[in-house]
């Protein structure tokens, strides 16, 4: 399990996180739609948070697993 979160769930949340931020960043390089920003700000606020649950928990099974 513990490999499994380590080695594939924090990566893939973090990805999440900076293909939204990228997301966000191309949009408003573009002068894209202000509403479409705000949405993709509040989903990347969103991943970040589960990115972070997803990290504390892989370190409280780590440390668990010892």
């Amino acid at each position: 399990m513990a490999d499994f979160m380590s080695h594939y769930a924090v990566p893939a949340a973090i990805g999440a996180v900076a293909f939204v931020l990228l997301l966000g960043l191309i949009n408003m390089m573009r002068g894209g739609p202000g509403n479409v920003s705000q949405k993709l700000m509040r989903l990347r606020v969103l991943l970040q948070f589960i990115a972070i649950v997803v990290i504390m928990f892989t370190v409280w099974i780590m440390s668990g697993s010892k």
